[in-house]
């Protein structure tokens, strides 16, 4: 029997998930491929809830390395790299559909221990990227946000919560924000997109279109098209 190491339990546990779904990542199985026994994982894991949270954030960092590499490829204005985010994260969900599922589509702990999705970890890779890109475009581009008023009273508080965390996040990135542009009415705007785009890309990783889409890539540059005018953002 051979020593496992970190390294090799992760990389096994990254081909299990890529091959076979997330369900098929458990420390029966790992021990099996490394030729161990599974108590030997605990060593390493205290619990395949463990396991799985690690495998998540090594997920959330491969993504967040990619599309860095797709903004540095556009120009520094904002909204370029923000849609260049978007289209991004598409074409990663449409080629990574189980790295997809275990870290966007498994929300309640079903697959693993962790709660919410990436871009609720405002502290983690993929939530720094998107929401500093997002900050960069409040912070540069003069956008049609709903006032406050609108938000509903019930989801204040909860968007209050955000509003902090995303504050945080932008002055960690080094982007000189004015706070006062951040209000409840912008953060909620945020939300929104984020829903949308999320719900769009979620709905064609799992083929639930309620209608066949000859051209789906049409469709996704049109809902862009549209976020974009309804926010009153250039498209680029």
């Amino acid at each position: 029997m051979r020593a496992a190491t970190d390294q090799d339990i992760r990389r096994t546990a990254r081909a299990l998930l890529v091959e076979h779904g997330p369900e098929a990542v458990t420390l029966r199985a790992i021990a099996r491929e490394l030729g161990i026994t599974a108590p030997a994982l605990y060593r390493y894991y205290g619990s395949r809830d463990d396991l799985v949270e690690h495998l998540r954030l090594d997920v959330c960092a491969d993504l967040a390395t990619e599309l860095a590499e797709d903004i540095s490829a556009v120009p520094e204005d904002g909204a370029s790299q923000l849609f260049a985010i978007c289209k991004g994260f598409r074409r990663w969900a449409l080629t990574h559909t189980k790295e997809f599922t275990l870290v966007f589509a498994s929300p309640t702990g079903n697959v693993g221990s962790a709660p919410g999705s990436a871009l609720s970890r405002v502290d983690e890779p993929f939530g720094r990227i998107f929401l500093a890109t997002a900050g960069r475009v409040l912070a540069t581009q003069n956008l049609a946000t709903p006032p406050s008023e609108v938000v509903p009273p019930e989801i204040r508080d909860d968007l209050a919560g955000f509003q902090a965390d995303l504050l945080a996040v932008l002055r960690d990135s080094g982007l000189a924000f004015p706070a006062e542009k951040l209000d409840l009415g912008t953060t909620y705007l945020m939300i929104q997109f984020w829903a949308r785009l999320y719900g769009h890309v979620t709905l064609e990783v799992f083929g639930n279109y309620p209608i066949p889409v000859a051209k789906p890539d049409v469709l996704f540059e049109a809902m862009l098209a549209d976020l974009a005018r309804e926010i009153g953002l250039p498209i680029p």
